[in-house]
């Protein structure tokens, strides 16, 4: 059974990400072009902070090595990243965007 929570951080604007923790998770939004998409915060190449790097479109450059992911599904988009990211469901409740997180991944 799916839980969904509240984000606790509001959209940015198109490119832009905001960073968040939730349910022990250290999680970024990101507006891909106008799309509400939240991964974990954890380049899967290099362990550090995805929020520090760059977003375009949809594809997430890593501040440390330049690799590249889409922030849609998670996978790999460039070297060195080689593994994807994980991704998490998002939805629009009333006013407020609320993310999927299982008490089980």
């Amino acid at each position: 059974m799916a839980d969904w929570a509240d984000i606790p951080v509001a959209l940015p604007p198109p490119g832009g990400m905001a960073a968040f923790e939730l349910a022990g998770l250290e999680l970024v939004l990101c507006n891909a072009g106008g799309a509400a998409c939240v991964i974990e915060d954890r380049c899967p190449h290099a362990e550090v902070a995805l929020s520090e790097g760059r977003l375009e479109g949809h594809v997430l450059e890593c501040p440390m090595h330049g690799g590249k992911l889409d922030v849609r599904d998670g996978r790999p988009a460039a070297p060195p990243i080689r593994r994807p990211v994980r991704t998490f469901a998002v939805r629009q409740a009333g006013d407020r965007l609320q993310v999927e997180v299982s008490p089980h991944a």
